[in-house]
């Protein structure tokens, strides 16, 4: 199918029905850049507002409320040799008694080597010295447009996606969400060279990113959440606070979709979860927390029923 190759000139940092910049059809391929948590650029330039700005939204072409947006990550690098983070943990994620001693939110400063594949600490100094890590590129916000004509701040997340920086949402995973408005208005941003789980200290190393992904239309396929694939995971996302009520999200969708597509009875899904499911958090520092509920392939093969 068709490759668009976009640049952004104008950026959002809600999901919303913004106008489209660009129209695609399912099975196409967009080749775009996107800005850092700050809005800067490539060459570090900011060109927009701070806030996790989206590029997008793309109309997909007979994408109707019911339907399911698939969205392929084909390939997400960063565009700059050096991004930044956080430098202290969010107070919610400590003890109270504890928050008067953590460190101030000077930012860090990370250099990046696309070679090598590593970020660097180069500032501030500490007893880490000048740690180096390896690269894990991945998408923090990104979604589609929510319902009811809602605009949703890029801070947070729901059914539609968001904010939901969940670390596996690397390059090579398809993320599936349901479609509300026609069109489906896929927005996408927030790239993250690395980042831990939870986002415990609000930011993972912002930076700009080249993305390429491609989008497919399941007709009449109508999600609660949003899932996701690997090569080797299905995952269910709940975006929700308390962190209870993300878990419930999540773990409901996933018995949803064992018993839709994988052909097993309520107690089938819940014996196989019992055992076997594996959770991972998203975002713990958001107005919305982020679970992903995890099973392995490998245990569902030969199950499939209709996929």
């Amino acid at each position: 199918m068709s490759v668009h190759r976009f640049e952004p000139r104008v950026y959002h940092t809600s999901i919303g029905t913004h106008a489209p910049v660009l129209t695609i059809a399912s099975g196409s391929t967009v080749i775009t850049t996107t800005v850092d948590a700050r809005g800067m650029d490539a060459t570090g330039k900011q060109v927009t507002e701070r806030g996790n700005p989206q590029t997008g939204p793309f109309f997909v072409e007979g994408a109707e409320p019911g339907d399911m947006l698939s969205v392929t990550f084909d390939r997400l690098r960063p565009n700059r040799k050096f991004g930044w983070s956080a430098s202290a943990i969010a107070p919610n994620v400590l003890e109270p008694e504890t928050v008067k001693q953590a460190p101030d939110e000077a930012p860090a400063r990370w250099e990046i080597d696309q070679e090598a594949g590593t970020a660097t600490l180069v500032e501030p100094r500490t007893a880490l010295g000048r740690l180096t890590l390896p690269l894990r590129p991945m998408v923090g916000c990104f979604g589609v447009a929510p319902p009811r004509g809602q605009a949703i701040s890029t801070a947070t997340s729901s059914t539609h996606g968001g904010n939901m920086d969940y670390r596996g949402f690397v390059e090579g995973v398809t993320v599936h969400f349901p479609v509300f408005v026609p069109g489906a208005l896929f927005h996408v941003g927030d790239g993250h060279a690395l980042q831990g789980d939870g986002e415990i200290v609000g930011t993972g190393i912002e930076i700009s990113f080249d993305i390429q992904f491609t989008v497919r239309l399941v007709k009449g396929k109508a999600l609660q959440w949003p899932r996701a694939e690997s090569a080797d995971e299905i995952m269910t996302v709940g975006n929700a606070r308390p962190l209870d009520q993300c878990v419930q999200h999540a773990t409901t969708e996933m018995v949803r979709w064992l018993q839709e597509d994988y052909g097993l009875d309520a107690r089938g899904a819940h014996l196989l979860l019992g055992q076997c499911v594996r959770y991972e958090l998203g975002n713990m520092y958001d107005p919305a927390y982020t679970m992903v509920c995890k099973v392995s392939k490998s245990l569902l093969a030969g199950l499939e029923a209709g996929r």
